[in-house]
């Protein structure tokens, strides 16, 4: 389904019912890469999951964008779409977004796999940053053809100049003023070895939320799918929570 935000036509789609979820992707993703976590949980609730602008079918932004931009992109898409008070879940950026919108608009609760949040300032310079950051990009030797199949295609020398410039915009960002904000439950589920986004990170996270506790699992940055079976059971669990 596609619709038009701001004069982006926007690519998501949704099935199920009960309460909802909002399933956000990583950076060079799409709607694929979240879509066996929806499929595990459509019978009890509400899958919408969307391609970010510039992912996937969606249009991609007219300027470079940071992840305030995404963020308020996302809360037009949920008001248009009458979803109140969702649950958010995101991997990777996709849960960097889910960070800024959890922190400026109501959320029953969050989870995020492998989610960057806090930025430790380096003497790098930039396009050593962002070298090392693609360097990590794929990781996907231990899983599979199915991965490689929807990561990648979008990495730096292939993005266009806008995304290019996003990319720089976005990886370089310290969300840990909105993570401190977040007053809902927050579940952190972490690959051990994770490393673009290392289990300290999700350490030194957990320490400053509110209300969150971490889960780690043997894995790499995408070790919700490595554990889908562990995952979808630690979900149900914390989802019926009341």
């Amino acid at each position: 389904m596609k619709i038009t935000i701001d004069g982006l036509k926007i690519n998501y789609i949704q099935y199920g019912e009960g309460k909802d979820i909002i399933l956000l992707h990583g950076w060079g993703q799409n709607i694929e890469m979240m879509k066996p976590i929806g499929d595990n949980l459509c019978n009890d609730f509400k899958i919408t999951i969307l391609d970010f602008p510039g992912f996937g079918e969606s249009e991609e932004p007219k300027e470079k964008w940071n992840i305030e931009k995404y963020s308020l992109l996302l809360e037009k898409f949920i008001k248009k779409l009458n979803i109140k008070k969702p649950i958010v879940m995101g991997h990777s950026f996709g849960g960097r977004v889910g960070i800024h919108y959890s922190s400026k608009n109501p959320i029953e609760k969050l989870v995020l796999f492998g989610s960057p949040c806090i930025r430790i300032k380096e003497n790098l310079s930039l396009s050593v940053k962002i070298l090392k950051f693609l360097k990590r990009l794929p990781g996907l030797n231990s899983f599979g053809e199915y991965m490689k199949k929807y990561i990648g295609s979008r990495d730096y020398k292939a993005a266009s100049p806008i995304m290019r410039q996003t990319l720089v915009e976005v990886v370089n960002e310290d969300l840990s003023k909105y993570a401190r904000e977040i007053e809902e439950p927050t579940l952190l589920i972490w690959g051990n070895n994770d490393t673009e986004a290392p289990l300290k990170d999700a350490q030194e996270l957990e320490k400053i939320m509110i209300d969150a506790a971490l889960i780690v699992l043997p894995g790499t940055h995408y070790a919700y799918l490595e554990n889908l079976s562990q995952i979808i059971a630690i979900l149900n669990s914390f989802l019926k929570e009341e």
